[in-house]
């Protein structure tokens, strides 16, 4: 019986290979898709690091038309299974758009010549025809919060980000929004059961064990009460290296990281709330020293906007479990499939497995204590 498990896993691995293809152009290949694309003359094109779809940092030369715009911009190519599906993409910028309207520090979407947000590249070789769909955005600046050290204090913002995120998008109404209802989708919180199916990828060991704890734990504690989640559109994805900072000067005259940029909505789906504020605690463990302090700066945050439900409270251990989960073992997984980029995939796995064994270790009661005392001080004003 489980060498027919292992032949299934094999047979999905490579349907997923051939299916989700990760774009492979150079970098001029790349350049000429801006200038033919977009109308813009490339003085300068790098590669960004990316999980499946391809990145390039785009600095462009000035011409009378673009003395007055951006110099600097972000080319997105996505892979063959996600540019299959151009009602997604076409949500992620309608959302981008309408984040920035809204105040928010999101990039701009760039118009095609032909007055489009993507456009369809397709690339022949000897064995297939493979199509990508592609678009342009302005660049950010600031630094990713992986690169600079976290304050309680900037916790709390980027706690407050992500509520007021969610709760914007409440007021967004549009009909290929409903794209971003993606049942299966593997990123998405409510997923978890569905990595049972990729757990091969760690093979037999303590991590794997680790893994199938936390799944079995997220069937008895979340799955029972996904019902009573209140829903949302999720950005899904606010890591460490999805948020930008850079420095200001505060109200007293202080020089502090305020947030400059939220990248990537690639990973947006219809979830909950509570989904966002698991996931945004999870990302910013990774980079702390003191990891389960975390959680609770980043809560008080979110429900200085968006205050959860005891439901929800209750939930959010396993769910930030669960997240780390999600993380470790696709990455697992996708190295398998992209060995070459190994070094992106594996960011998380330097310290997740260590941090997540650290939390089961404690247990649920002592973790929560530990959050929920945190977000307390800060009603009575004294964590800052």
């Amino acid at each position: 019986m489980k060498k027919k498990g292992q032949d299934t896993m094999a047979s999905e691995a490579n349907q997923q290979t051939q299916s989700l293809a990760k774009p492979a152009f150079t970098e001029a290949q790349a350049s000429a898709l801006v200038e033919s694309i977009f109308g813009l003359k490339v003085s300068k094109i790098q590669p960004l690091p990316s999980y499946d779809d391809q990145n390039f940092h785009v600095h462009i030369s000035r011409t009378k038309d673009t003395a007055d715009g951006p110099a600097e911009y972000v080319l997105k190519i996505s892979n063959t299974e996600t540019s299959k599906n151009p009602d997604l993409i076409e949500a992620q910028n309608l959302v981008i758009m309408f984040l920035k309207a809204a105040g928010f520090p999101t990039a701009s979407v760039c118009r095609t010549k032909g007055d489009n947000t993507t456009s369809l590249v397709c690339i022949d070789n000897s064995l297939e025809t493979r199509s990508h769909l592609v678009r342009l955005l302005t660049f950010l600046p600031g630094r990713p919060v992986a690169q600079t050290p976290v304050s309680p204090q900037l916790l709390y913002e980027i706690g407050r980000l992500a509520a007021k995120l969610d709760k914007t998008l409440e007021t967004f109404h549009h009909p290929k929004l409903l794209s971003l209802h993606r049942d299966d989708f593997i990123w998405n919180l409510k997923n978890i059961p569905l990595l049972e199916k990729y757990l091969d990828a760690l093979g037999q060991n303590q991590n794997r064990e680790i893994a199938e704890q936390v799944i079995q734990l997220f069937k008895k504690e979340v799955v029972t009460k996904l019902s009573e989640f209140r829903e949302c559109i999720n950005h899904g994805d606010l890591n460490d290296y999805n948020i930008l900072v850079q420095p200001s000067e505060s109200a007293s005259g202080d020089t502090v990281l305020q947030v400059s940029g939220v990248l990537d909505f690639g990973d947006m789906s219809h979830g909950c709330y509570v989904f966002e504020v698991a996931i945004t605690i999870m990302y910013m463990m990774i980079e702390s020293k003191n990891p389960l302090q975390v959680g609770g700066h980043v809560l008080a945050g979110f429900e200085s906007v968006d205050p959860l439900t005891a439901i929800e409270r209750g939930a959010l251990f396993p769910l930030v479990c669960g997240r780390f989960c999600q993380s470790l073992v696709m990455a697992a997984y996708s190295c398998q499939l992209y060995p070459e980029n190994r070094e992106y995939l594996m960011i998380t796995a330097k310290t997740g497995w260590k941090h997540l064994q650290q939390m089961l270790d404690l247990g649920q009661k002592a973790v929560e204590e530990i959050w929920f005392e945190t977000a307390r001080s800060y009603e009575a004003g004294s964590a800052m």
